[in-house]
């Protein structure tokens, strides 16, 4: 649907393909032939007016719809060529290999070394040794090791809420996740945290292939390589982010990212 574009990581190819995609809240349809391919090493990200389907959507990709009853999906989405929805598919392991960091940072009432392991801990890892090191790289790759080093054993809940979310980053990339769903990870943070998340992703997708839900169109413009906007839950138009924002096909388009509705 789109050329593949350049990246800092060797491989570059389709990570996640989904097809003929259908979801429905009861009798209520929410997406609607959704059909797109997203990169492997690249940021992609959803945008559109609320309401339009754009979280329903990333949820589907680690089948978190499917903790809401009366929910029904319809169609393909293949994780490296493996239909996710199979019926042999362990749902766990899904939602291991697709990490997903949400709206509101929510860290446990837990310290913040505990926080980190805890996904480690309920995978089976038993190690202290390399609990503590993994916790020690992931804390520095969520860019907040050095802020948060001497205060491993202090509760999470005492960080400011920039913190808490890179706290969540970090437990998302404790279990080595292949992809990382974020649904709008800045919205509730200060323009100054939001900058630390937006650079955060930056570095990630050179190890992670990172797909997010945001209502900042600058925002989409500043950290993603595709953009995919949605409307009705309907996906209108999807194409590299500088042609989405500068030369969009569609009159529609055009419209939303100028401001015109939405």
């Amino acid at each position: 649907m789109f050329p593949l574009l350049s990246s800092t990581h060797p491989t570059n190819n389709i990570k996640i393909t989904v097809r003929d995609l259908n979801f429905y809240y009861g009798p209520q349809k929410a997406l609607e032939n959704i059909n797109l391919d997203i990169p492997s090493y690249q940021v992609t990200a959803f945008i559109g007016p609320s309401g339009c389907g754009k979280s329903t959507f990333l949820r589907c990709l680690n089948r978190m719809n499917e903790t809401i009853l009366d929910t029904r999906i319809e169609g393909t989405i293949l994780l490296d060529g493996e239909d996710i929805y199979a019926p042999e598919v362990d749902v766990v392991d899904v939602r291991r290999r697709v990490g997903m960091v949400f709206q509101k940072s929510n860290p446990f009432p837990k310290t913040i070394f505990e926080n980190v392991a805890y996904g480690l801990r309920i995978n089976g890892m038993k190690d202290k040794r390399k609990i503590a090191e993994t916790v020690e790289r992931s804390l520095i790759d969520a860019a907040i090791w050095e802020e948060v080093k001497d205060r491993l054993y202090e509760s999470a809940m005492g960080l400011s809420g920039g913190q808490q979310q890179r706290i969540c980053i970090a437990r998302a990339l404790a279990i080595k996740p292949e992809v990382i769903l974020m649904d709008e990870p800045a919205s509730a943070l200060d323009p100054l945290a939001t900058k630390k998340i937006e650079d955060l992703i930056q570095k990630l997708k050179t190890e992670y292939t990172i797909v997010i839900v945001t209502h900042n169109m600058q925002q989409a413009a500043r950290v993603s390589d595709v953009t995919a906007f949605f409307y009705l839950g309907k996906l209108i138009e999807v194409n590299e982010t500088q042609t989405i924002f500068t030369k969009p096909q569609l009159k529609q388009t055009e419209e939303y990212i100028t401001g015109r509705f939405g």
